[in-house]
């Protein structure tokens, strides 16, 4: 007598299971972007100083229905550089695969964090974000890369704790979701137990690249 309602029981739990999942996919939902604003996210160069922009293949995974775009940046006079990686698409998709996760799985060895960092943006405002240090060793060399991203809907770089439902609560008014990455090289470790600093033109830039996709959100470049 128990097993029919034991077997209820589970299909109601799988069906829900299956119900919030489709949500958050939008698997059942209209796809409404607006081309015009992922197109020119996109599209956009950081301009600051000497730093040349290249586009170079994503090395960013991406889940159904979503779009990357990455561009090193190197600065001409002082060799600084830096990697943007924009990530578009439906909230479910883009709100995971963070760099903890991902990178830790393609052999990389994380140093420190996640932590939330605040930059303060040309023009006024900040931007939050997760900063993280990983490092790969291999037989002919050590690659050390510090990784900032945050989300946005409108303009404002954010780094909720949990952005997969954090997301999920705006699906009906936001269609699509936009994630960056910037990825910077590692200095060495200073030995005294603090992590290693970001040069001043580097930071620079990070704040640039922050402000810029912000006003880009607004038609601005």
């Amino acid at each position: 007598m128990l097993k029919t309602p034991m077997f209820l029981v589970a299909a109601v739990l799988v069906a829900g299971a299956a119900l919030v999942h489709g949500a958050v996919t939008q698997r059942w939902g209209v796809f409404a972007p607006n081309p015009a604003l992922t197109e020119r996210l996109h599209a956009l160069e950081v301009r600051h100083t000497d730093w040349q922009p290249t586009d170079v293949p994503t090395e960013m995974p991406t889940n159904e229905r979503s779009t990357a775009t990455s561009r090193r940046y190197v600065s001409a006079g002082g060799g600084q550089s830096c990697v943007t990686t924009l990530i578009s698409g439906i909230p479910g998709s883009v709100s995971t695969h963070t760099p903890d996760v991902c990178y830790v799985g393609s052999g990389y060895k994380a140093l420190r964090g996640p932590k939330k960092e605040t930059f303060e943006i040309p023009g006024g405002g900040t931007a939050e974000f997760y900063t993280a240090d990983f490092e790969k060793k291999t037989q002919t060399k050590v690659d050390r890369v510090r990784i900032r991203w945050a989300w946005s809907t409108s303009g404002t770089w954010v780094a909720p704790d949990n952005p997969r439902w954090q997301f999920a609560k705006q699906l009906n008014a936001v269609p699509v979701l936009f994630k960056l990455y910037l990825s910077t090289p590692l200095a060495d470790d200073p030995g005294d137990g603090r992590p290693p600093e970001d040069d001043a033109p580097t930071r620079a830039f990070l704040a640039a690249a922050w402000g810029q996709f912000s006003a880009a959100f607004g038609g601005g470049k």
